[in-house]
């Protein structure tokens, strides 16, 4: 089931561009189109400020030049990303009157490539959540069902796109934060190599573990913004036939609900019918991947926050603060063993990858829970929903490798996603479309 897209933005990023630059497409037209949607989907929280003016202005003058790959294209950036003139609050009362006095890195790329941006999508408050429900002005609510979460912390690119506001936003994932949102929502979240989008510019939240995404409509979209804002070229590596695909032995990112598990052995079962060599890859131990990245994340995190906390506590989200102050109690020693621990990590993960085309697994165990929920699970064996939305995610920030969500079937209305991690980006987007490719074969015959 796909959330309604009435007066939306539509069509593929390429085609959108091609069609402002031959003159058949009026960016203007565009523009209003993505600002009409979002103030139609509002109730859902996705879009935090929508800049009018600014979009109409930047629309014109895409509208006298029609120049750039990513020319008259509605763009929707997460708050953390500093925008020149637009609130850059971080989704939190802490900088309730805190104003952008420069563009990111990625920004600027984005303007230069002909992108109009809309506004701001929400964050779960300083990228440090991956529900989207602790925010400044409140949750963010899944387009598939608004009493359900979105996921996060870029919750609102991830709900903006599948609502049909704009076709590209852009997110942050220190642990998962685009592709957790990505498939709750039902939409593709590329997390690229680490270092393949530019942070300048982007509020930090753990600088070792910190990667800039995107979330789009098709891998091809995300392909296209990766290559244009990274300033890459993917096409360096195509598959020269099916692709091998490494798929967990470890038993804890496939311990899964009945709706995951059911999609995602179909989809091995649908890839493996397409010709893919489906082969057991035995990852490091997973309890091992997720305690370096938490003695990573946390100390790394509360240095960023030690002294805004001391003066503004009352201003931060209860469960941000909690975690926030947690991370003080992991030692500088536990720190840089952690450091450490990292690198051996991410190269026995890279040799592994060396032996498949690409690792796939569940992007999340469970589908979007709802707002209020605090576990998940069975009777019996219900977790703390943080602990479950993250369990699949967590490896690849800490390995830097590329990794992509994209959904797939399901027997729910409510989306579920396959993540591919694989060992450079030209392996991971060229995988992820030919995975697509064969989801939509199957999607098309079945209709």
């Amino acid at each position: 089931m796909k959330p309604p897209k009435e007066h939306g933005v539509t069509g593929s990023l390429e085609s959108i561009a091609r069609g402002v630059r031959l003159g058949e497409l009026d960016p203007v037209e565009l523009a209003e189109r993505a600002i009409h949607r979002a103030q139609q989907v509002s109730g859902l929280g996705a879009v935090v400020h929508i800049d009018v003016d600014g979009a109409r202005q930047a629309a014109q003058a895409v509208a006298g030049t029609r120049t750039g790959p990513l020319a008259g294209v509605p763009l929707l950036v997460k708050e953390i990303i500093e925008v020149r003139g637009l609130p850059h609050r971080c989704g939190s009362r802490v900088f309730a009157d805190r104003v952008g006095t420069s563009d990111a890195a990625v920004v600027r790329r984005a303007r230069n490539a002909g992108a109009v941006i809309i506004g701001l999508s929400h964050s779960h408050e300083f990228a440090y959540g991956c529900t989207g429900t602790s925010n400044r002005i409140g949750p963010c609510r899944n387009p598939h069902d608004p009493s359900r979460m979105a996921g996060g912390s870029s919750a609102g690119s991830a709900a903006a796109v599948a609502a049909g506001v704009v076709p590209l936003a852009l997110g942050s994932d220190t642990a998962g934060s685009v592709r957790i949102p990505a498939a709750l929502c039902g939409v593709v979240g590329a997390k690229p190599a680490r270092g393949t989008l530019p942070l300048d510019g982007v509020f930090p939240l753990s600088p070792s573990l910190d990667h800039v995404g995107v979330l789009t409509a098709s891998v091809a979209d995300a392909r296209l913004a990766t290559e244009v804002l990274g300033g890459v070229d993917l096409s360096t590596w195509s598959l020269p036939g099916a692709p091998t695909l490494g798929i967990p032995a470890n038993p804890e990112p496939l311990d899964c609900s009945t709706t995951v598990g059911d999609a995602y052995s179909a989809s091995i079962d649908r890839l493996a019918a397409a010709g893919a060599s489906i082969v057991e890859i035995p990852l490091p131990r997973w309890p091992e991947m997720t305690a370096t990245a938490l003695d990573l994340q946390g100390p790394e995190a509360n240095r960023v926050h030690a002294g805004r906390m001391a003066d503004h506590a009352e201003d931060y989200q209860s469960d941000v603060l909690e975690r926030l102050r947690a991370g003080a109690g992991i030692s500088a020693r536990r720190h840089e063993r952690a450091r450490h621990h990292a690198a051996e990590l991410a190269a026995t993960v890279d040799q592994l990858l060396r032996t498949v085309d690409a690792i796939v697994l569940p992007t999340v165990p469970v589908v979007a829970p709802p707002l209020e929920a605090k576990d998940v699970g069975e009777a019996g064996q219900r977790l703390p929903v943080r602990e479950v939305l993250l369990r699949n995610t967590r490896p690849a920030n800490l390995t830097g490798h590329p990794a992509l969500s994209l959904p797939v079937p399901a027997a729910s209305r409510l989306p579920v996603g396959l993540q591919l991690i694989a060992a450079e980006n030209a392996h991971a987007f060229a995988v992820a479309e030919w995975v697509e490719q064969v989801i939509n074969d199957e999607r098309g015959a079945s209709t």
